[in-house]
């Protein structure tokens, strides 16, 4: 693979820098705790799917949430899943967790804490026993991607191309994604069928009825890994799956994706809070789980940045996303993750009719590129501003694509003309890779030659926004809440990211959310972090 020349560099204040990723970790580490401490439904969920269970009743509801909600309803949510149920296929002798969940739907199971210590280190090695498999099967999958990659490469320059397939039908979605790889297209996003962010619960089977989307599901995931790896054997170069590992089930959608080795999944650290208005304390609970299995599954994560610029000025707002990215980074790396899995987002969404808005947009890239130099960004296209003149947006993709090649960016995805007119056919997804292939084969080296001045409007820009970002992370910090509270959490509440108020005490899931008891025991968790994928400080 060739490598592609440094970005250029920006003249920002080390001090500056190392105090933003301090203020940042001060930030953190309070939702951290938080997130240490509590448990949800989903992240019990993903546990028995580590375990195996899978499958649904006769309406299409999961064997995995039959069982957590008959436990929950009589031992309550704090002590975790894994011992009332282990204890009961002991004591019932059921011969697998399907035959208990199957009775438990029926109310024919009773589930209990046992009393003595040894009761309950028994159900602990059982269920540990029971979840390893699935452990090993992740670890499987991620040297199995490793070996594909040496054996077929990766693509032959960066930024990677990333194109969004979604018709709502997987067997529709197979073929155009197989066509966009030939096409050029490195990376294959299904994009979930709208609302499903909304479940709680992940639906089974393959499906053919989605809305603007397809369902994440298991057999989804597996038959559109199983496509691509064809088509990556015909093409000669590896083509990434993405999906999104968000909202109420991301620590179950994160497990299935380990399972059937996606390579990316959309995973944001508050896009699940101030754009669904999931709770805060349920979205970081779970985040940290998904990230965890991210870590350990070799998944590089994408977060949701470009989403604050659909409801906030770009201009304005720019040092939200500089704030978010610094958390994304903090909270990726405490789960496990390491700097090549950090795929943080950052968006072309500024006014086009304002004066130097390109120039503005570099100034953007390139602090982003420079905060976080090892990370594979994800360089978002313009949506807000497409206003169904296909020329004119056509012309904007193309800057684009400039900006992404003369400020190094990682991931490109890849624009439509079209947005905000249709669903983009498979034409305009044609025109639009020959905008891409265009700008990078002819501006691909640009960051060879583009050095902004030191005290031109690129540099001053950049560094108006790091200090604005810096500002605002000690404001938080400081002002936001007394000692032994989270600030961020206020910080959320008052509408500081995206013009969106999130309290922590409201929210869609709450009620699937608790503080984990003294005798808390979840094996997964337990695996993830005696194996090192977590708790980095």
């Amino acid at each position: 693979m060739s490598t592609p020349a440094p970005p250029p560099r920006l003249e920002l204040d080390p001090q500056t820098l190392r105090r933003a990723r301090t203020l940042a970790r001060r930030l953190g580490r309070p939702v951290v705790d938080i997130a240490r401490t509590h448990t949800t439904v989903s992240v019990e969920r993903a546990t028995l799917r580590l375990a195996g269970l899978s499958g649904a009743d006769h309406e299409r509801v999961p064997w995995v949430n039959h069982l957590v909600d008959a436990v929950v309803e009589q031992t309550g949510l704090e002590h975790g899943v894994a011992v009332p149920v282990w204890e009961a296929l002991r004591r019932d002798k059921a011969p697998d967790l399907l035959t208990l969940a199957q009775k438990a739907s029926s109310g024919a199971v009773t589930f209990g804490i046992p009393e003595q210590r040894g009761q309950r280190s028994r159900a602990s090695r059982a269920a540990t026993a029971a979840v390893r498999p699935g452990m090993r099967r992740i670890d499987r999958q991620r040297s199995a991607r490793d070996r594909l990659i040496a054996r077929h490469g990766d693509p032959p320059q960066r930024p990677w191309i990333y194109l969004i397939v979604a018709t709502g039908d997987i067997y529709e979605d197979i073929p155009q994604a197989k066509a966009a790889a030939r096409d050029g297209a490195d990376i294959i996003a299904v994009i979930r069928s709208t609302g499903q962010s909304l479940l709680d619960y992940v639906p089974e089977g393959a499906t053919r009825e989605g809305f603007a989307g397809t369902y994440a599901t298991q057999q989804n995931f597996a038959l559109m890994r199983a496509a691509l790896d064809e088509v990556s054997r015909e093409l000669g170069r590896y083509i990434r799956l993405t999906n999104y590992a968000s909202g109420l089930c991301m620590p179950e959608i994160a497990t299935l994706a380990g399972l059937e080795r996606l390579d990316m999944m959309l995973n944001d650290s508050m896009y699940g809070i101030l754009f669904r208005d999931i709770n805060p304390i349920r979205t970081f609970v779970d985040q940290r789980f998904s990230r965890q299995i991210h870590a350990r599954a070799g998944i590089v994560i994408n977060t949701g940045e470009d989403n604050y610029l659909t409801t906030a000025d770009a201009i304005e707002a720019a040092h939200t996303v500089t704030v978010s990215q610094l958390m994304n980074e903090y909270f990726g790396k405490e789960a496990g993750l390491a700097d090549w899995q950090l795929g943080l987002g950052h968006a072309f969404e500024i006014n086009p009719d304002l004066p130097n808005s390109f120039r503005t947009e570099l100034a953007h890239a390139l602090l982003a590129r420079q905060l976080f130099p090892d990370a594979p960004l994800k360089w978002m296209p313009p949506t807000k501003h497409m206003t169904g003149d296909v020329f004119k947006g056509y012309l904007l993709d193309g800057f684009f694509n400039l900006a992404g090649a003369m400020t190094g960016q990682s991931i490109l995805l890849v624009g439509m003309m079209t947005e905000a007119v249709v669903t983009p056919f498979l034409s305009d997804r044609g025109l639009a890779l020959n905008n891409v292939r265009y700008v990078l084969g002819a501006a691909g080296g640009l960051t060879e030659d583009f050095r902004p001045p030191p005290d031109g409007y690129i540099q001053r820009r950049a560094r108006q926004v790091l200090a604005e970002a810096v500002e605002l992370l000690d404001r938080i910090t400081s002002e936001r809440a007394p000692r032994g509270s989270a600030p961020l959490l206020e910080a959320i509440a008052d509408g500081t990211f995206g013009h969106m108020k999130r309290p922590a005490d409201q929210g869609k899931g709450l009620e699937g959310v608790a503080r984990k008891a003294d005798d808390y025991d979840n094996p997964a968790l337990a695996l993830l972090e005696a194996d090192g994928w977590g708790g980095a400080r």
